[in-house]
């Protein structure tokens, strides 16, 4: 099997759908938007570092705020529009990186680490039931689902410590520690195994791990995070 390769750490005048970026910086990455006249983007308020002041900033609602507040998450996204630079960047050390959707593709992310959007890809979510939180490693319920429903868009994440791609072939499937990765394709199919270690002094440890199957792609992020569960 392949080993998942590293996905870029950097872009300098990276363009897809009229709309360029800058990726900058190591340890905690800068990532720098240049909005073309009539056009916006929607980001995670919390991640603004800088702008210019002809970007002007609004409240773009989310679907189902309701459900929403009740699982800790955010309940609106804030959108910028506006000729103009904005950056953005995420209190801890990682790799931000840019995916450019074609019409109608989707892309299914990991809670909390959506970074910034075009305005034309669609925003939703889904809750995960019952034991099928598992996947998630005690993030949450909530798989986020990003959808280029109005044209080619570009979706940018943050990972924790830096970003692999793995493509698996029809069948072909890989384990993942649940708290490692952070996006994969809709045809990708994820299941959980848990090992028990029955021997010894790890009498008592259970190995949980989520089996990805292919087709499609799958990002790995190498520093394993864990956030707190919704309620």
């Amino acid at each position: 099997m392949d080993r998942p390769r590293l996905l870029p750490t950097a872009a300098r005048d990276e363009t897809y759908a009229g709309v360029a970026y800058h990726l900058d910086g190591e340890l905690v990455p800068m990532l720098t938007i240049e909005i073309p006249p009539g056009e916006g983007i929607y980001f995670e308020h919390h991640v603004l570092l800088w702008k210019h002041p002809s970007v002007e900033i609004g409240i773009k609602p989310m679907r189902g705020m309701l459900k929403r507040m009740i699982a800790g998450m955010q309940v609106f996204i804030t959108e910028a529009r506006g000729a103009g630079q904005i950056a953005f960047s995420r209190d801890g050390a990682g790799h931000i990186l840019g995916l450019h959707l074609e019409p109608g593709e989707e892309l299914h992310v990991r809670e909390h680490q959506f970074l910034a959007a075009t305005s034309n890809i669609d925003y939703t979510f889904d809750r995960i039931k019952g034991v099928a939180n598992l996947l998630f490693g005690g993030t949450g319920f909530f798989i986020d689902k990003f959808h280029g429903a109005r044209g080619h868009g570009i979706l940018w994440l943050h990972g924790y410590g830096n970003v692999f791609e793995k493509v698996l072939a029809v069948g072909e499937s890989i384990d993942i520690e649940p708290g490692a990765w952070l996006y994969k394709d809709p045809s990708v199919r994820m299941e959980t195994n848990a090992t028990s270690l029955s021997t010894g002094l790890l009498a008592s440890t259970t190995i949980v791990m989520n089996r990805f199957t292919g087709p499609g792609r799958i990002g790995i992020q190498s520093m394993s995070i864990h956030l707190p569960e919704a309620n």
